[in-house]
């Protein structure tokens, strides 16, 4: 199958509804509308801190425009869903949107089918490995949703999820992701003056999400085999994807974004040098990829998770006209520097308002292809710094690699795959 190669006029139009959304906050003052008629039973699967945070968030977001309730939980662990009501308990913006009862707080693996079947729109905030399940369930039963990045950590999961997409436009579904840039006022100023034709032609990129440790749960001696995984996921592939696709997938959806395609091939290097203790399970502690795009663009990526390193969170672009930093917001044309000054709502609370007044309108926001090519981009890049061999989009997108585990219970596991080997590890 030949990679899509979609115009940068197609690749508009297709993001330009959430832009619409989020362009009327520029000036910092809230989505505001009449009070939207729809009262929205809202469920959390996944209560950690990112999905307590989206709870919040989309309380925030429905001020006294939109009528929601937080209506079920829904983790593994007792422990989270418990933690979890507390946090929103005591949150501002949650007073009022409460009504959890002991009834609807789920625990266990089956959770989460439990909360899409009583709300009609989820929060998915789990460890991504699961994501492709929880998609799949929530669109079958109709409910909008707001998912968080990325939505699979192999070839297999990323089918199920394109799979999704296709069902939830026929069903006419809002899906918006958590890829907040693309809500967020000084990038998508920047993402309209860089298509329009401000710094020229693209030529090449480089993003970067280097940083110090990411955190490590030692194992406990009470914790069976799933367990300790679960509670310790960010260094498991089957759960997190490893940091250049749970992390780093922000980085390379901007570079996408700006160039309004995908790329067809990925050839990088990674390792674990650094953190090679147990509880860094199979994580590399660092990646480089040279993504190559169509028209000969190569955007040069890096994630890093090492402590004592210099910190670089940032994507540049460079035309043929001129450049432009994230990390400034600014543009270099010409020899004149200039920033981007707009200013807008908190993004990880815009993209909820964005989903919100999209349902509302009846104009669904569908944001799953984009961050699915988003985190396919992030995958073939783990896939090539894993092996050490150059691999295509459709390596990535029809790898047999399905690294889900073939039972969901608690207990034992089959020993971990070894932290991989470039050069000894396959690519399948």
């Amino acid at each position: 199958m030949t990679p899509a190669r979609k115009t940068r006029r197609h690749f508009l139009l297709s993001t330009s509804a959430a832009a619409t959304g989020a362009a009327v906050s520029l000036g910092g003052v809230p989505l505001v509308h009449a009070a939207g008629s729809q009262a929205f039973k809202v469920g959390l699967i996944g209560c950690g801190g990112r999905g307590r945070g989206a709870a919040e968030n989309i309380c925030e977001a429905a001020g006294s425009n939109h009528s929601i309730t937080i209506h079920a939980l829904a983790d593994v662990f007792k422990d989270r869903v418990d933690d979890c009501l507390s946090y929103l308990q005591g949150a501002e913006a949650c007073q009022g949107r409460l009504d959890v009862p002991a009834e609807r707080q789920f625990v266990g693996f089956d959770a989460f089918q439990k909360v899409i079947d009583c709300c009609d729109l989820v929060l998915l905030a789990t460890p991504p490995g699961f994501r492709p399940q929880h998609l799949e369930a929530a669109v079958a039963a109709g409910r909008h949703i707001f998912t968080e990045k990325p939505v699979a950590v192999d070839g297999p999961g990323i089918r199920k999820v394109l799979k999704a997409y296709e069902v939830a436009l026929a069903k006419n579904l809002a899906i918006v992701a958590g890829t907040q840039r693309r809500h967020q006022a000084p990038y998508l100023e920047s993402m309209k003056r860089i298509h329009d034709g401000a710094i020229g032609d693209i030529q090449f990129a480089r993003v970067f999400w280097n940083q110090g440790n990411i955190w490590a749960v030692p194992r406990r001696p009470e914790w069976d085999d799933m367990t300790a995984q679960l509670r310790n996921w960010y260094h498991y592939t089957w759960l997190c994807g490893d940091c250049i696709v749970e992390q780093h997938v922000h980085n390379l959806d901007v570079a996408n974004w700006a160039i309004g395609q995908h790329p067809i091939s990925a050839y990088g290097m990674g390792g674990q040098q650094v953190n090679r203790g147990p509880e860094f399970g199979q994580s590399y502690d660092h990646f480089a990829v040279d993504y190559e795009y169509p028209n000969g663009i190569h955007v040069l990526s890096m994630a890093r998770q090492i402590n004592n390193t210099d910190g670089d969170v940032n994507e540049y672009i460079v035309g043929t006209k001129g450049r432009w930093s994230s990390a400034q917001q600014a543009f270099e044309i010409g020899g004149r520097r200039e920033r981007v000054r707009v200013q807008g709502v908190n993004p990880y609370v815009q993209e909820h308002i964005d989903l919100l007044a999209s349902i509302e309108a009846g104009k669904p926001l569908n944001e799953l292809k984009t961050v699915a090519e988003s985190t396919l981009t992030a995958i073939m890049g783990r896939m090539s710094a894993y092996t050490g061999k150059r691999v295509s989009w459709d390596d990535a997108l029809n790898s047999k690699l399905d690294t889900f585990p073939k039972k969901l219970e608690f207990g034992p596991m089959p020993p971990p795959e070894p932290v991989a080997m470039p050069g000894i590890t396959e690519l399948i």
